[in-house]
């Protein structure tokens, strides 16, 4: 992997984030919206970079001011942007979010017609998937054609020449025609994945037979209460091949369970919450950065948990990620690694 010639490339969503500016008020009566970037994808790819990787971004934006404006962004945060197509005939997505913390946060998303959803095969060709050390692959992106056989040929693309594989679970319900069907498409990919990440509603998603198991309230997408048995769904993930599954568990950290059997508790920082949206992509980019800096994952896992707490006390995602100097000096603050 060392010979590689690129850290990260990210595979999958990206939008334009709009957040209420009323913090604490309910949806219907929020007065303004702040404009930010976001989509998964997106935000661990702007981590990566603010934290000093060589991160690329594969999305696709439609010819419009939306895709101008994630584009700017991106570029101005040296996210390498030079495989991202112009997909005519779609729309950059955009999302609208609600802040009443420290436990309400509705989203709505608007991705019908998503340029993101319509990254092909030739454009996986485009972005030179073996020059890089890991592919971060997500959901999200493999709930519809093309971008789902985007998705299994990078990751085809990678596993042959060496390239780790990284999944974000990342489900959002909604994006889904059946809530299942995430779980089918997620457990036919892990064989090629080293390290999956993900809540664990997203976990008990991955291994659905019910949909009544999945509880939607006050329209949080991003985070459903789902109705399961969380080690049977643990060690079911674990039976596909995977190395490592990285659960992450809010404010009580993460939990590192390997396919040998063992599980290693890595606690979490004790933060006042604004916002819980991009915690978890936050986390993927720190723990990111470790591992590609030849970290242990519990060392990893740590610096993870502390762009995830820094990110929960700002108002947005991908604009508020830390740097290492930021994330460093945190966690030297608050007990160490």
């Amino acid at each position: 992997m060392d010979s590689k010639k690129y850290d990260i490339i990210t595979f999958g969503r990206s939008s334009i984030d709009l957040y209420s500016q009323n913090i604490g008020s309910p949806f219907n009566e929020i007065k303004g919206f702040d404009a930010f970037v976001g989509g998964s994808p997106l935000n661990i790819a702007v981590a990566c970079a603010r934290l000093g990787l060589q991160s690329t971004l594969l999305t696709a934006v439609g010819n419009d001011k939306v895709g101008e404006f994630i584009i700017h962004f991106l570029n101005s945060e040296k996210v390498n942007t030079g495989c991202i197509p112009i997909k005519e005939g779609t729309r950059s997505s955009a999302v609208v979010l609600g802040i009443e913390p420290p436990n309400k946060f509705p989203l709505v998303f608007y991705r019908d017609n998503a340029a993101d959803s319509q990254l092909n095969i030739d454009d996986v060709l485009t972005a030179n998937v073996p020059e890089y050390r890991v592919l971060l692959i997500n959901g999200t992106a493999m709930n519809v054609e093309p971008s789902r056989s985007a998705t299994f040929f990078a990751a085809e693309i990678a596993k042959k020449n060496q390239v780790d594989i990284v999944l974000d679970l990342d489900f959002r319900a909604d994006q889904w025609h059946d809530y299942r069907a995430f779980g089918v498409t997620i457990r036919a990919i892990l064989p090629k994945v080293k390290i999956a990440i993900g809540t664990e509603e997203e976990i008990l998603a991955a291994t659905l037979s019910e949909t009544s198991q999945v509880v939607i309230k006050d329209q949080q997408i991003s985070a459903p209460e789902i109705k399961g048995d969380i080690e049977k769904s643990i060690t079911w993930l674990l039976s596909s091949g995977i190395e490592t599954l990285v659960v992450k568990r809010g404010e009580d950290g993460v939990s590192i369970y390997s396919k040998n059997g063992t599980r290693e508790d890595v606690p979490g920082f004790k933060v006042e919450v604004v916002n819980v949206l991009g915690a978890g992509d936050a986390f993927a980019g720190g723990f990111l950065y470790g591992y590609l800096k030849g970290w242990s994952l519990f060392k990893s896992c740590r610096m993870g948990n502390a762009s995830g707490a820094q990110v929960v006390m700002r108002k947005g995602c991908a604009n508020f990620m830390p740097t290492i100097d930021e994330s460093l000096k945190f966690i030297m603050d608050n007990g160490g690694f």
